[in-house]
């Protein structure tokens, strides 16, 4: 058995429009990437976190990545696991890309193949949701689903929870830009309404229902019409400066669909091809530059495999 792992897990899109706490995708950068060494004795220990500024804990009891892993090690049983994790945070933290979803996802994907994969896809799902629950205060898993499986997820139910793989249209691409300011989960969860209007809640489920279907047929243009938000968009807009600034600029420039990703302040827009992601994300990056604001943008197709093992 070997003793080491070293494993990257990417960022995800989350809520997509319409498909709050419901829907997401991955995507190839950013990510992070987490080492785990195998202890002779029973200790869990993090040993080290890089990119993250200092911010994070190295408490296990605190951080997504080791709750995660000590969630996994609750419920095996074949005798008594020491682990020594380094964290190397290569996206950036409270950006709605699902940086705590990655360094989750990565820990125990990593931990189970260490062990021999005694844990199945939806149990490995569950205890990395236990991690990521620590830093957004609930469980959602539209972020970690898809940063574990891969492409697009949505997510059926919670209770219990069933998560359904929507097939992805070729050569769809997504550019992200990603403003430096920081929104907190919880922060912006508390700006969403407690109730929606008959006639938005009519709407906002009629584009959830084509969304899957425009997925399920490869039909972008039909895509495009659904990334509409009645619920978390007309709230998290007024947490980032010039927002529809940046939507009408990635549209204007080709984009089929824009939104904000997760809580924000990160901006998705779809596009057919690599040019059209190139140029729509430099519209976006131009836009957001106007608004007193630097950013990061991210070009790349759907990420379809999720984790993976580096070494």
């Amino acid at each position: 058995m070997r003793k080491s792992i070293k494993v990257f897990a990417p960022a995800t899109i989350s809520n997509v429009g319409c498909g709050f706490d419901t829907i997401g995708f991955a995507i190839n950068e950013p990510g992070d990437i987490v080492t785990l060494k195998l202890r002779s004795d029973d200790k869990i220990r993090i040993t080290k976190i890089t990119g993250d500024g200092g911010v994070l804990p190295k408490d296990v009891n605190k951080n997504t990545c080791s709750v995660a892993i000590l969630e996994l090690l609750k419920n095996y049983n074949s005798g008594l696991i020491g682990v020594d994790i380094e964290i190397r945070k290569k996206m950036p933290i409270g950006s709605g890309l699902g940086s705590s979803a990655a360094s989750s996802v990565a820990g125990v994907f990593g931990l189970n193949k260490l062990l021999g994969d005694p844990f199945n896809e939806m149990e490995v799902l569950d205890f990395a949701l236990k991690g990521e629950s620590i830093a957004s205060g609930a469980i959602h898993a539209d972020n970690v689903a898809p940063c574990l499986a891969g492409g697009f997820i949505l997510i059926r139910d919670y209770n219990p929870l069933e998560i359904i793989k929507i097939p992805v249209p070729k050569n769809l691409y997504c550019a992200v830009v990603y403003p430096h300011i920081t929104i907190e989960t919880k922060k912006a969860r508390k700006l969403l309404k407690k109730s929606l209007p008959i006639k938005a809640a009519r709407k906002h489920f009629g584009n959830i229902g084509s969304l899957v279907s425009a997925l399920y047929e490869g039909n972008i243009e039909l895509l495009s019409r659904t990334i509409h938000d009645e619920i978390s968009e007309p709230a998290r807009s007024t947490l980032i400066p010039g927002y529809f600034d940046i939507k009408n600029s990635a549209i204007k420039s080709g984009a089929f669909g824009c939104s904000i990703s997760g809580s924000g302040p990160s901006i998705f827009a779809f596009a057919k091809s690599k040019i059209d992601a190139d140029k729509i994300g430099l519209a976006m990056k131009k836009e957001v530059k106007k608004n007193g604001m630097k950013c990061s943008t991210y070009i790349s197709k759907i990420n379809p495999v999720g984790p993976r093992i580096l070494k």
